[in-house]
Parts: structure tokens; C-alpha cells; sequence
């Protein structure tokens, strides 16, 4: 008798925690991506290169400045493979070695009171790098956060681990020194899991870089819904 009277709260366990392994390791991603392209064409970036420069940052997080721009060079390595990118820590060595420091160093503080990056650095940052385009990010809003989404006897269960992060993409012609193409990137990641595990900054920040550089401009078939906007265009998804 006593094994019947327990056999619902058995079964009732035995559901919950079917439903437990249903949910877990769900992933969900929400973006909202917009991008205006300035004047870079197809071709541009294969033919001149594209270097990274400093990223810069306002979420308390400026340690993750060097590896935001690690991860969007890899990717664009990764989607444009002939391409020449050079990372960051290269640029930062050519800068050095050219003698650029100075200069490099009032550009940036110029560019965080006005937005502006002087066109004689642009042209020398160019020639140091071999490369006329530049990419420069803004890190502006990074925050992880975890939720119980359930819980079967007192037990913490399957929690919901949530990424959030919003970032710049621009790109500089270093000979005219004006914007040829920029986007931003706002996007939440969200994963239901039993594990300890979080939804890491550089998951958010490659997914982010995936969304960003696949709306560069690119030989691609007229039906592709992430081929870039003509000139002087927005587009958004």
C-alpha cells in the first residue's frame, strides 16, 4: 500500500525531470544589427588589407579591449580567408617601430571627446600597416547574468545563463580619412542548462563579429538577404 500511495509523487519526479533534460543546453539568440555603408565596395578590402587598431571601451571592461579585436580578426579571417588582416598586437608593433606612439596615443583621446580620427595619423597608421583600411571597435555594453528557471524538491535545477552586449564596427580609409562602412551590434544570448558553465564574453563577442562582418560588402548571389546596402543605405535585421 505504502509503495501505491508514493507512486504519483514517483511519476510526477520522474516528468519533472524529463522536462528538466528537455530544457537543458537550449540555446536562444537575439540580435538586432544595423549598418551604413559609406563607400566601401566589393573588392576593397581584398585589394588594400584592413588592420585593427585600439578598441575602445566604456563598460568598466577595458581588459576585454584587446580581446574583442583578437576575436573579430579571427572571423574575419575565418569568412574572408583572402583576405590580409592584420590584428591588433601587430599594429600596435608597427606602431612602436615607426616611431607613432605619440601620435597614436592623441588620436585616441581626440576620438573619445569628438568621435574623429585625424587624417595625417590615419595616412601614417596606413603606411605602418600596409594596409588602407582601418577597423577600429567600441565595446559600449557588456553584462552577464543568471536566472532559476526551475527547480523540483528545494533543488536549484536548470538556471539561465544570459549574455547582453552591444557593439561598434567601424572601418577607416586611412587616404581619406573618413568612415567608408560602420555597423552595431546589439545582441542577448541565453542558455537553459543544469551546468555551472556561462555564457562567455568571447561567445557573445564571435557571434557578434559572425553578424557584423557577413554585412561587409561581398561577391554574393542577388538573393542572399545579408548582401550589403548601396551606398549611403541602412539596413537592419
Amino acid at each position: 500500500m505504502n509503495r501505491q500511495r508514493h507512486l504519483p509523487r514517483l511519476l510526477t519526479l520522474l516528468l519533472a525531470l524529463v522536462a528538466i533534460g528537455g530544457c537543458a543546453n537550449m540555446d536562444q539568440i537575439y540580435s538586432s544589427t544595423r549598418h551604413e555603408n559609406l563607400g566601401l565596395q566589393v573588392g576593397d578590402l581584398e585589394a588594400h588589407g584592413i588592420a585593427f587598431i585600439s578598441t575602445s571601451a566604456s563598460t568598466g571592461r577595458e581588459e576585454d579591449r584587446q580581446a574583442a579585436a583578437l576575436l573579430f580578426a579571427q572571423v574575419l579571417r575565418e569568412r574572408h580567408p583572402d583576405l590580409r588582416v592584420v590584428t591588433l598586437s601587430e599594429t600596435l608593433g608597427r606602431v612602436n617601430a615607426a616611431d607613432l606612439a605619440d601620435a597614436y596615443i592623441g588620436m585616441y583621446d581626440d576620438y573619445r571627446d569628438t568621435g574623429l580620427m585625424k587624417k595625417d595619423v590615419l595616412k601614417k597608421l596606413g603606411s605602418a600597416t600596409g594596409s588602407r583600411y582601418l577597423a577600429q571597435l567600441k565595446l559600449s555594453a557588456f553584462a552577464q547574468e543568471t536566472y532559476t528557471r526551475f527547480g523540483a524538491l528545494g533543488f536549484r535545477i536548470v538556471n539561465t545563463k544570459v549574455a547582453r552586449v552591444r557593439i561598434y564596427f567601424q572601418i577607416w580609409d586611412s587616404q581619406s580619412g573618413t568612415i567608408a562602412w560602420e555597423g552595431v551590434e546589439e545582441l542577448v544570448s541565453s542558455d537553459e542548462t543544469a551546468s555551472e558553465s556561462l555564457v562567455t564574453f568571447d561567445m557573445v563577442i564571435e557571434e557578434s563579429a559572425r553578424s557584423l562582418i557577413d554585412r561587409l560588402p561581398q561577391a554574393v548571389s542577388s538573393n542572399d538577404p545579408k548582401t550589403d546596402a548601396p551606398s549611403g543605405q541602412t539596413g537592419a535585421s
